[in-house]
């Protein structure tokens, strides 16, 4: 019985598991990966910090319909759906300051086809990640027709009582 054991036990050192199966990248690309990653993304917390400290250096776009705007946004977002922004953005945003874009959340691309009309016209953008869903979901006040709102925060996408998450 200890004889199965041991073989079990050495047969799994020599197979990686498959977490591994993959080996990871060095550590130099790994380095380059995640910064090129930041330059493209950033997130609801970060965003939502920012716009506390009063800060002016980006422009936030909440790409998505009217009837979606209307349900809540971003405090001080600017609306313009995807579809308007090859014909609406330069009559609305400076393309000296980056944009920051967002849409709906993890399960939606529309923030990323945004943010590929903006770089198309010559817009440094960024994805907001996590869309008004974790932005609501943190929570953090959205505006609505009818006024602010704030949802409690969800104990499973960021800790209750605090001002973020720690990353």
């Amino acid at each position: 019985m200890g004889h199965d054991h041991t073989d079990a036990a050495e047969r799994s050192r020599r197979r990686p598991s498959a977490v591994l199966a993959t080996p990871p990248a060095a550590p130099a690309d790994a380095a380059a990966y995640f910064a090129a990653r930041l330059a493209f993304h950033t997130d609801v917390a970060d965003v939502h910090t920012a716009l506390a400290a009063g800060a002016t250096d980006f422009v936030v776009v909440d790409s998505r319909s009217t009837a979606a705007w209307d349900q809540g946004h971003v405090p001080g977002a600017l609306h313009l759906p995807t579809a308007r922004i090859a014909a609406d953005a330069e009559g609305l945003l400076d393309r000296a300051v980056p944009v920051v874009v967002y849409c709906w959340g993890p399960g939606c691309d529309g923030a990323t086809r945004a943010a590929l009309a903006f770089a198309r016209l010559g817009y440094r953008v960024k994805e907001m990640l996590g869309g008004i869903e974790y932005w609501i979901r943190e929570g953090y006040e959205v505006e609505t027709w009818q006024g602010p709102r704030r949802q409690p925060a969800d104990p499973l996408t960021a800790p209750v009582g605090a001002e973020d998450c720690g990353c």
